[in-house]
């Protein structure tokens, strides 16, 4: 059914607002000409009734068939003895007999109030107690309330086919209206390419639908103009950071075949390795990153952080003059990946080592439905206006930047801070008197 629709949807509204209005002015119509006609009747038979009953009542009085014919002034009516072949009546009731006032005798059992019987009226049968007489009455339609079902039925064949035509019309205009703030904002969009998201659909002012719509594209623009720019600064500082050691590893041996008998093969060798275990190290949080931005499913299982706690400070290797220790106060369960969450937990905690003089403290707790996971270290601290942003990616303080040793690729905590959110947690910087403090919380199971 749908090809021959129009393909417009104007036109196809304004179809159907056409075809449901005639619908309903017809159907409005019929019962309107039928109630004035059915008046019409009830009016009628209510005449019929009263005059069959006066006829009926004089014969009961004890008045003859004839003597009725000169007391009554209209007509309308028969008097007879029965019904049918046996009603003492004329097959022609309007031959024959003797006429006395308007009607005529045809007989001592059988009086005719002329015209009868009446076209296109309504009758009345009635009969007198003990069944002597048989009287039937016949009345005409009023002939004004006839014109006037004519006149309104001749109004409403033509009134119903042209209000259905301009509702359809209205709907056409109100829906083009309508549809020219969509046009507007189709148009904008289709001239929006990947390097003009700033660019924003025009929002009307009418509060309708439309209006929801234009908000909603336009956030929806915002969104995507804060992923793409969010994308190009993840590719750059990806591609930075994945040069760094691959123009250390040239120069390395760019040198080495310069002067093969000057260095030492082994010593740039395990450079090298050093090098590579950089690049694959930043390749695979790269690609933990994909995954978590696809989100992709992982395998979700009941996960014991009390023992995934106990297990990863078992397996961490120490490092000079930094002091790993743990709280346990609870022993919470989460539904989780077990992998996932213990990444979290090493990114802490190798955040917190490379920041903390003598002592980082893992705690372990459980309140208002949450597992509550707390690293703490006793370093520099992180300052209040910074806290937001050490959870974006490839982001490494001032102080991070200027470290001898490996600082870090930027990307640690920017993992954790999305492998809680996938797990329906959070992670944030807390409040401490020394030092960081980075908290993880994740639903109970």
């Amino acid at each position: 059914m749908a090809r021959f629709l129009p393909r417009s949807t104007r036109w196809r509204v304004a179809l159907f607002a056409a075809l449901a209005s005639a619908l309903v002015l017809g159907l409005g119509s019929y019962w309107f000409v039928r109630s004035l006609r059915s008046g019409l009747e009830l009016a009628a038979v209510r005449v019929a009734n009263e005059k069959a009953a006066a006829v009926a009542g004089l014969l009961e009085a004890g008045v003859s068939p004839a003597e009725v014919a000169g007391q009554l002034d209209y007509g309308g009516y028969q008097i007879s003895l029965g019904k049918g072949r046996d009603s003492g009546c004329p097959e022609h009731l309007d031959r024959g007999g003797t006429v006395v006032g308007k009607a005529r005798v045809l007989g001592p059992g059988c009086v005719v109030g002329m015209p009868f019987p009446v076209e296109g009226g309504v009758e009345s049968v009635t009969g007198t107690k003990g069944g002597k007489y048989f009287v039937r009455a016949e009345t005409a339609l009023d002939p004004v309330g006839l014109e006037t079902v004519a006149n309104a039925e001749r109004v409403l064949w033509g009134a119903v086919p042209a209000a259905a035509l301009l509702i359809g019309a209205v709907a056409w205009f109100a829906v083009r209206r309508s549809l020219r703030a969509v046009g507007a904002i189709r148009a904008e969009v289709d001239g929006i390419r990947a390097r003009d998201l700033g660019r924003r659909v025009p929002v009307p002012d009418s509060g309708d639908e439309i209006t929801e719509l234009a908000v909603t594209m336009n956030e929806m623009l915002a969104r995507l103009d804060r992923s793409v720019q969010r994308q190009s600064q993840f590719t750059a500082d990806a591609s930075h950071e994945l040069r760094t050691p691959l123009a250390s590893m040239r120069t390395q041996l760019e040198v080495q075949l310069a002067h093969p008998d000057r260095l030492d093969w082994r010593r740039s060798f395990e450079n090298a390795v050093l090098d590579v275990s950089r690049l694959e190290t930043l390749a695979g949080d790269l690609l933990l990153l994909s995954k978590l931005d696809a989100g992709r499913p992982a395998r979700i299982t009941r996960v014991a952080l009390a023992d995934l706690v106990r297990e990863h400070v078992a397996a961490r290797l120490p490092r000079d003059g930094v002091d790993v220790r743990t709280e346990i106060h609870a022993h919470p369960v989460v539904q989780g990946h077990a992998g996932r969450l213990e990444r979290v937990l090493r990114n802490l905690a190798d955040n917190a080592e490379r920041h903390a003089k003598n002592r980082v403290t893992i705690t372990l707790a459980e309140t208002g439905g949450q597992a509550v996971l707390t690293v703490r270290d006793d370093g520099p601290g992180i300052p209040p206006d910074q806290r937001e942003r050490v959870f974006d990616r490839f982001v490494r303080l001032d102080d991070d930047r200027a470290r001898e040793d490996d600082g870090g690729s930027g990307l640690g905590l920017a993992i954790a801070a999305d492998i809680a959110r996938t797990h329906g947690g959070t992670l944030r910087v807390a409040d401490s008197t020394s030092g960081a403090c980075l908290e993880l919380r994740v639903p109970l199971a």
